[in-house]
């Protein structure tokens, strides 16, 4: 008979389950069917012999099977360790030493991860495991030697243990293979597949008082609208235009002029509706009439008050532009109660303080409606000139914008708002009227009844970079517009009535449509010639020619000057504002056919007739160039700009005038032959020129 023992551990050995009725069958029938199955019978015997055999073959069975369970716990560690039951464990240590039962009973959780990371690894690539062989253990046994046996004892293992083991076991397993998995990527990691992406160009959003302006025509000859046709303008002002000459308004002056008094049709305080009046902006090209757009409303605002307070504030960047709308205002407001004073360092500090404030018995007085200044001289006046008040501000004009947003390093604008809303220590009914700076609008800001600061901004190269445009913190501004394609002008209603739309203004800047321009492509010791050429052999006259700096500006007038037969002149910041006043009239009156300039003539001095403008010097930048050749071709007249160009500046200019949207530049070829009458008393001029040099040069140094 076959012991009980052996029957049961042949039973928990081999793992077998018999199919039959849905009950557990005996352990005797199990023990005679694994022999069986271990012999290769198909059905099992009652035969004595049989029963002898069996018995041999459970010996055996049962030697196996200790042989397979320690190599098992060599691999996974036993189910015992983890519960605590580890007499196993002991009885190996008594024989084989700790450090030997240690790796027995696979106690070392190190080892035993180790182990199981190996066994999944091997099975995923479909290679069985190599069983680390112990000492005592027979080297032909292998635990896979029966299919499926080492992974069955393994989940029976598992089953035995807690279901929070089992989750740690999972993650840990988990872990480790996306480890594998990890490093396998990093270390073949294939290259290719790429394509050649387009990428898209960035379509510029702008806010809409700048995406969608106010359109004015260009073109000034064919939409000049009659002075007494535009409502609102007052019959003092329409006689003293017509007395100037001025019959008819180019397109800016007949669509701000009437926005501007629509601002102030009710009064100082209040705008139209009732609320705050809009900012303005205005980019027009040069001599297009911004001045006049500005002075006749302005003027018209304050014509009626009746006492003398700063109300308007005109700012311009150089001394030369400044001089030129004091003189624009003082034309109209001769006669009227108001003053214009200019503060721009003509006259010196002492003189500007007592034409700006009066002291007397009560305190000062203020003596000028309208102040003309430059940045650095208002803020000046602003800190020194004690009773010089802007707390009655109404209008504050910034002319050629785009530059003084670029002088900001001045601070002029904060101390202007400073000036505006300053506090003073007075009663409580003067506190009453104090202004304060509005912030965001609202129900309660709108309650509050005090002097609006309305900023009107103009410029023929306004800028569209709102970052910039924010430093001057606007209030809701409208923008007028003549910087538009030309193909828009064929549908846009006259008077700016149609709104485009973002895409329609394309053009950067605009010309004056009278203008032609020209680039002549010349070599380097060519250029004075090329400028002879023009005053004596095409006989242009009032040329207003732009050098890049000062010291070419001089060495081009001796030059000049030393060749005979031209009147000629400099213009630059080594004369005086005096000497520069007399030279600029000199040139007006048509005393001088050649005047030498810097750029300090190049923004907003209006020169009139002026013939041709010559660009000696390359501009750097499309502005400068925008406003150099604007000189001419002034108030709807004709004119000719000519640029001279070496070689290699004509890639990079060319592009910047293409980038700015202008495509009607023209090539003009001087040919050397013109040039051969005027070669031997220029290589004259050119000694004649060093020896002048160097008589100034010991001059400066004695």
């Amino acid at each position: 008979m076959v012991a009980r023992d052996d029957v049961t551990e042949c039973a928990a050995v081999c793992s077998v389950w018999l199919p039959g009725d849905g009950t557990r069958p005996s352990r005797v029938s199990m023990a005679l069917f694994c022999i069986n199955r271990y012999l290769g019978d198909d059905e099992p015997t009652n035969n004595l012999n049989d029963k002898s055999r069996s018995q041999i073959l459970l010996q055996k069975l049962h030697q196996e099977a200790k042989v397979r369970q320690q190599q098992l716990g060599i691999k996974t560690g036993t189910t015992n360790e983890q519960k605590g039951e580890n007499k196993e464990s002991e009885g190996v240590q008594d024989r084989k030493g700790k450090r030997k039962a240690k790796e027995e009973a696979g106690i070392s959780e190190e080892g035993r991860k180790k182990t199981k990371h190996l066994a999944r690894g091997n099975k995923e690539r479909g290679r069985k495991p190599k069983p680390k062989q112990d000492e005592t253990t027979d080297d032909k046994a292998s635990p896979l030697d029966v299919s499926g046996e080492l992974i069955k004892s393994q989940e029976k293992g598992n089953e035995d243990l807690g279901k929070a083991d089992q989750l740690e076991l999972k993650e840990e397993s988990a872990h480790n293979e996306n480890q594998t998995s990890a490093a396998s990527t990093s270390t073949f990691a294939i290259l290719g597949g790429f394509k050649k992406k387009k990428v898209e160009k960035v379509q510029r959003v702008l806010p809409q008082w700048l995406s969608k302006p106010t359109l004015v025509n260009k073109d000034i000859k064919q939409n000049l609208r009659a002075v007494d046709d535009v409502p609102g303008i007052h019959p003092t002002l329409i006689q003293k235009l017509q007395a100037n000459g001025i019959r008819s308004f180019f397109p800016v002056q007949a669509e701000l002029i009437p926005a501007l008094l629509e601002s102030s049709r009710h009064g100082l305080i209040l705008g139209r509706g009732g609320y705050r009046p809009s900012d303005i902006c205005v980019s027009a090209p040069t001599g297009s009439g911004k001045t006049l757009a500005f002075v006749i409303p302005v003027i018209q605002a304050l014509m009626d008050c009746s006492v003398c307070r700063v109300r308007a504030l005109a700012l311009l960047p150089t001394k030369e532009l400044a001089q030129q709308v004091f003189k624009i205002f003082n034309t109209y407001v001769e006669g009227m109660d108001l003053r214009v004073v200019i503060v721009a360092g003509q006259k010196t500090f002492a003189m500007e303080q007592s034409s700006l404030v009066e002291h007397s018995i009560v305190g000062y007085r203020s003596l000028a409606d309208i102040v003309i200044s430059t940045p650095g001289r208002l803020v000046d006046h602003i800190n020194k000139t004690e009773g010089f008040s802007l707390q009655h501000l109404r209008y504050l004009i910034i002319d050629e914008a785009d530059r003084m947003i670029d002088s900001m390093h001045h601070n002029w604008l904060n101390q202007v708002v400073k000036a505006v809303y300053k506090v003073d220590g007075h009663s409580a009914a003067d506190a009453l009227f104090q202004r304060v700076e509005p912030g965001v609008c609202t129900a309660v800001s709108h309650s509050r009844l005090q002097m609006p600061l309305q900023k009107l901004l103009f410029s023929a190269t306004l800028t569209k970079d709102s970052e910039k445009l924010q430093r001057l913190v606007l209030h809701q501004p409208r923008l007028f517009t003549a910087n538009y394609t030309s193909q828009e002008q064929e549908s846009t209603v006259t008077r700016g009535e149609q709104q485009p739309s973002t895409s329609s203004v394309e053009k950067k800047y605009a010309l004056p449509e009278g203008l032609t321009e020209f680039y002549v492509p010349c070599q380097l010791n060519k250029k004075p010639l090329i400028i002879l050429y023009f005053a004596l052999i095409m006989k242009f006259g009032r040329i207003l020619c732009f050098t890049n700096s000062r010291d070419a500006s001089h060495r081009l007038f001796l030059l000049l000057h030393a060749f005979g037969g031209i009147h000629v002149a400099e213009f630059s910041s080594r004369l005086s504002p005096n000497e520069r006043r007399k030279t600029l009239k000199q040139f007006e009156q048509g005393k001088l056919q050649i005047l030498i300039s810097t750029d300090a003539t190049a923004r907003g001095i209006d020169v009139s007739n002026v013939t041709c403008v010559i660009n000696y010097d390359a501009p750097h930048f499309i502005r400068t160039y925008i406003h150099r050749i604007g000189r001419t071709a002034r108030g709807g007249n004709s004119g000719l700009a000519f640029t001279l160009l070496l070689k290699v500046q004509e890639k990079q200019f060319l592009q910047m005038l293409s980038d700015a949207g202008s495509t009607m530049l023209k090539k003009q070829l001087v040919k050397p032959e013109y040039l051969r009458a005027l070669t031997p008393r220029y290589e004259e001029a050119l000694q004649e020129l060093q020896q002048i040099v160097k008589d100034e040069k010991k001059k400066s140094l004695s």
